[in-house]
């Protein structure tokens, strides 16, 4: 009858080991994904930003004498 006593208290310990590790399992799932979603967000601002920084560049580039093509040809010899 002792027996059955530990053995029941054993099994209740470990349910509750196992609930405890689910749930912990759970929140650090959830507080992942939100730290993904943000990671995704800042992500897609800095594609933008980068997009408008390469155009700027490309505007300047073009109104630039320095970065201007040149025809190769009739600078040869």
């Amino acid at each position: 009858m002792n027996c059955d006593i530990d053995g029941d208290m054993e099994n209740q310990v470990e349910m509750e080991e196992k609930t405890r590790l689910i749930n912990q399992v759970l929140e650090l799932q959830h507080t992942l994904e939100a730290r993904v979603d943000a990671v995704k967000e800042e992500n897609l601002k800095l594609k933008s930003e980068n997009q408008v920084l390469g155009q700027y560049i490309e505007n300047l580039m073009s109104a630039s004498s320095v970065f201007q093509t040149t025809d190769t040809k009739s600078k040869r010899k």
